[in-house]
């Protein structure tokens, strides 16, 4: 004789799978990348950058001040007073201790300006500040 309801029963019996340990490597994955991810501040602003022969690339800035050619200042993306480069680039290391500073002035700022932003760099104890330049294309 057949047992009809002992089928069904074996039907209905299914495979449980268990989503726990596959959400915690999930959560685990993205903890990973978010840890090891660096994140570049840029200054906001485009400039056009002087050229230089022995101008070289670098991988890794992490605090960015722009000077546009009307000699105003950005840092994050906003505009700053030249006075105040000395604080944001303060509380930026405050952020990240081994930041390196690079400065993007572009080539019809006044130099003044520049020096200005430079000195205020450095006496916020960036010891890494760099003005950014390019490398001469083939035509130049």
């Amino acid at each position: 004789m057949l047992n009809i309801t002992g089928a069904r029963k074996a039907k209905r019996q299914g495979v449980d799978l268990n989503m726990a340990p596959l959400i915690d490597m999930v959560f685990l994955l993205l903890i990973f990348f978010l840890v090891t991810t660096s994140f570049v501040k840029e200054s906001g602003v485009d400039v056009n950058r002087p050229t230089a022969v022995t101008a070289v690339s670098r991988e890794k800035s992490t605090i960015i001040v722009g000077i546009t050619p009307d000699n105003k200042v950005f840092m994050d993306k906003r505009e700053i007073d030249v006075r105040a480069v000395r604080a944001n680039v303060e509380r930026s290391l405050a952020e990240n201790p081994e930041g390196n500073v690079v400065i993007v002035a572009d080539e019809a700022s006044r130099t003044g300006v520049v020096i200005s932003v430079l000195d205020g760099c450095k006496l916020a104890g960036a010891e890494n500040v760099s003005i950014a330049a390019r490398q001469p294309s083939e035509n130049e």
